[in-house]
């Protein structure tokens, strides 16, 4: 990681639980290195699921991975206005050229309104029992959820739109540059 630079351009790899790939994201651009954080930005990208399924992403979004915090934040930029996708996760890792991380199920949608709701709590209800999550590993999930929940009622610079506008203006940017 210590030799990786603005611009350069990664895949991204999201597992489950059970070891095996479940999202594989073709590019994402590094925008920003911070101390606890790497922030990617993507537009129009392919995404391969693991039943081999392909389709590409509708719309540019920055993407915020924590070394130390179990979610990562995507912002989707569209035109009504900027929808937060955040997955409950492990922390990354960056392996030969790929962030890699493990999904686990629960994902809060926040909305332009500023509502947000809470998805796949079914999933995650199955998967926990399927792939044997310890009570310690649900614990930090849940937390997670509400740590998550916590830092948007409060207002975090994650979901500050000027912030996410100016990452997808560096995005474009690193674009250029690359062309």
């Amino acid at each position: 990681m210590a030799n990786l630079q603005v611009g350069d351009r990664l895949q991204i790899q999201c597992y489950k639980h059970n070891g095996k790939v479940h999202r594989v994201w073709d590019e994402a651009v590094l925008l920003d290195i911070k101390k606890d954080y790497m922030v990617f930005g993507n537009n129009k990208t392919l995404v391969t699921e693991s039943d081999g399924n392909k389709w590409k992403t509708k719309e540019p979004a920055v993407m915020y991975f924590f070394k130390n915090k179990w979610f990562n934040v995507i912002a989707q930029l569209k035109k009504d206005g900027i929808y937060y996708y955040c997955n409950i996760a492990t922390p990354f890792i960056i392996e030969e050229g790929t962030i890699k991380y493990i999904d686990y199920d629960l994902d809060l949608r926040i909305f332009p309104s500023g509502e947000y709701k809470i998805l796949d709590k079914l999933e995650y209800k199955y998967h926990k029992k399927k792939m044997n999550y310890s009570d310690e590993l649900d614990e930090v999930v849940r937390g997670s959820l509400n740590d998550l929940i916590n830092e948007y009622e409060n207002k975090w610079y994650i979901f500050d739109e000027n912030k996410n506008k100016e990452y997808y203006n560096k995005y474009c940017e690193c674009l250029d540059l690359h062309l």
